[in-house]
C-alpha cells in the first residue's frame, strides 16, 4: 500500500504565500511524475502543475510565474510553493503521484484546503 499524506494548506490573505507538501510513504520502488492538482467548489479538478521524475515541469497557465513546483527523490515528497496568492486559488490542493511498484499506478492524497482571502 502507498500513502500520500499533505500538510501546509490553510487560510492567507491575497498576496500572501504557502508551501504545500506531499510526503509517499508504503511499498515504492520508485515514482514517475509527482503532481499537484485542485478543486473549487462547483468545479472541476484542474492540474495546478507537475513535475517528472527528472525534473521536468509544467504549469497551468493561471498559476504560471507564481507557483513553484519541486521535489526531493531521497524522500518521495513533492513541494508547491505558492506566492503572491489570489482568491481564486481558493480550493481543495490534492496531491497525486505515479508510483511504481511492478506498474505504475496513481495515487491521490486526501487534499488539503487553501482558503485566500481578499
Amino acid at each position: 500500500q502507498v500513502q500520500l499524506v499533505e500538510s501546509g494548506g490553510g487560510l492567507v490573505q491575497a498576496g500572501g504565500s504557502l508551501r504545500l507538501s506531499c510526503a509517499a510513504s508504503g511499498s515504492i520502488f520508485s515514482i514517475n511524475h509527482m503532481a499537484w492538482y485542485r478543486q473549487a467548489p462547483g468545479k472541476q479538478r484542474e492540474l495546478v502543475a507537475r513535475i517528472t521524475s527528472g525534473g521536468s515541469t509544467n504549469y497551468a497557465d493561471s498559476v504560471k510565474g507564481r507557483f513553484t513546483i519541486s521535489r526531493d527523490n531521497a524522500k518521495n515528497t513533492v513541494y508547491l510553493q505558492m506566492n503572491s496568492l489570489k482568491p481564486e486559488d481558493t480550493a481543495v490542493y490534492y496531491c497525486n503521484a505515479a508510483v511504481v511498484q511492478v506498474v505504475a499506478i496513481d495515487y491521490w492524497g486526501q487534499g488539503t484546503q487553501v482558503t485566500v482571502s481578499s
